[in-house]
C-alpha cells in the first residue's frame, strides 16, 4: 500500500493499495469518532460488485446507515439528483456528525462531495474510487459539483474529503473502456509535470503498475492542491486538454467518455501549440503516439462553431478571457490568458 498525504487545510491521507474496502469501517471510526450513520452513494453499476464489502465493514465498527443508488452515467450528475440525496440523508435524520461515503467514479464522487458540502452546511464524506480516472484525478483536491444544461460543473464547491481510499481491486471490474478512459488523466499528469511518467507510459501501455503509477499521478496532484487549494492560480494547469475537451463532451450529449474528450482536446492544443511556436513539433507527435497506444481519439468531427459556443460557457472563462493551458515541452506546460477571439482561433488551428 501508498500512502499519499494531501497537505490542505483540513489535510488527509490517499491509500492506494489493493484489498483496501474492506478495512474502511474501523477507519472511519478513527476519523469520526462521533459518527453514528452513514449514507453511502453508487451507482447501479458499482453498487452490486462493491457496496456490501463497504457496508458491511461500516456496520462492524458500529455504524449504521443505508445505500443510495444512483443510475450510473453523467446524466445522473444534476441539480436533481443532489436535492433527492439530500432529502435521502433528512428522512434518515443524518446529522451534523454523520458522513456520507461516495462509492464509485467520478460521477458519484462529485455528486457526494457536493451533497456533503451542503447537508447542514457541511458534514464529513469519504471517497472510495472505483475508476481509474476518480482515483488519479476527481477523488483528490475537493472539487465537487454537478452540471447545468448550460455546461459541466457549474454548480459546485470546494469541500475536502476525511480521506481517499483507493482499493485497486476496485479496477478489476471497470469495463477495458472505462480504464482507458481513466489513462488519459493520468497521460495529462505527465505532459504537464512528469516526462519520466510519460516515457514509463509510452513504453509500458495499459499494463502500467497501477498501484505505482496512480500513487505518481496523486502525488503530482497533491503538490499542485497543496500550493493553490481554491483554484486562483497554479491549479489551472490541471485544466490541459479540458476547455476543448469539455465543449466536445457537452456537444456530443456525453456520448463520449471524460477522458475521450480530455484527450481530444490535449491532442487538439499541442497540435496549436506546436502550429503557435510555443512548443516543438515534437511534442504533439509524442502525446498523441501515446493516447494512439492507449486506443484514446485525437480528433473530433463535432463543427467548430459548435464547439465555441461550449466553450464561452465554461467556467474557466474569466470576463473575456479564457485561460488555455498550453505544453511548452513534455513535463512542461504554462497558462496562457487569451481573449475569446484568440482563444478560438488558436483552438480551431489544432482540430
Amino acid at each position: 500500500m501508498k500512502t499519499v498525504r494531501v497537505p490542505v487545510s483540513d489535510p488527509y491521507d490517499v491509500l492506494i493499495g489493493p484489498g483496501l474496502l474492506p478495512s474502511l469501517g474501523d477507519k472511519v471510526r478513527s476519523l469520526c469518532p462521533k459518527a453514528a450513520r452513514y449514507v453511502l452513494v453508487t451507482d447501479d453499476n458499482v453498487g452490486p460488485c462493491w457496496a456490501e464489502v463497504c457496508t458491511r465493514s461500516l456496520q462492524a465498527a458500529g455504524l449504521a446507515g443505508d445505500v443510495y443508488t444512483l443510475p450510473h452515467g453523467e446524466a445522473s450528475k444534476t441539480a436533481g439528483s443532489l436535492i433527492e440525496i439530500l432529502n435521502f440523508a433528512a428522512d434518515r435524520r443524518m446529522t451534523r456528525s454523520d458522513l456520507f461515503v461516495a462509492l464509485g467514479g467520478g460521477m458519484v464522487g462529485d455528486l457526494t462531495g457536493l451533497a456533503s458540502a451542503t447537508f447542514m452546511r457541511g458534514v464529513s464524506y469519504v471517497q472510495l474510487p472505483t475508476s481509474l480516472l476518480a482515483a488519479v484525478d476527481s477523488s483528490v483536491g475537493g472539487k465537487t459539483a454537478v452540471d447545468l444544461p448550460a455546461g459541466k460543473n457549474l454548480m459546485g464547491a470546494f469541500w475536502q474529503p476525511k480521506l481517499v481510499l483507493c482499493d485497486t481491486d476496485a479496477l478489476s471490474t471497470l469495463p477495458p473502456a472505462d480504464f482507458v478512459s481513466g489513462c488519459a488523466e493520468v497521460i495529462k499528469m505527465s505532459v504537464l509535470f512528469d516526462e519520466a511518467l510519460f516515457e514509463r507510459l509510452a513504453g509500458e501501455g495499459v499494463d502500467f503498475d497501477r498501484e505505482a503509477v496512480i500513487a505518481r499521478s496523486v502525488a503530482l496532484k497533491r503538490d499542485v492542491v497543496a500550493q493553490d487549494e481554491r483554484d486562483t492560480g497554479r491549479r489551472a494547469l490541471l485544466n490541459l486538454g479540458h476547455t476543448l475537451g469539455h465543449a466536445v463532451e457537452a456537444c456530443s450529449d456525453y456520448a463520449l467518455s471524460h477522458g475521450q474528450c480530455v484527450a481530444i482536446g490535449m491532442a487538439a492544443v499541442c497540435r496549436a501549440a506546436a502550429k503557435y511556436g510555443f512548443c516543438s513539433p515534437d511534442v504533439p507527435e509524442r502525446v498523441v503516439t501515446v493516447l494512439e497506444r492507449f486506443g484514446l481519439p485525437t480528433r473530433t468531427h463535432i463543427p467548430f462553431p459548435a464547439l465555441m459556443d461550449r466553450m464561452l460557457s465554461d467556467k474557466k472563462r474569466s470576463g473575456g478571457a479564457i485561460g488555455v493551458v498550453v505544453p511548452e515541452a513534455i513535463g512542461s506546460c504554462s497558462v496562457r490568458p487569451m481573449d475569446t477571439r484568440t482563444a478560438g482561433a488558436f483552438m480551431k488551428a489544432g482540430l
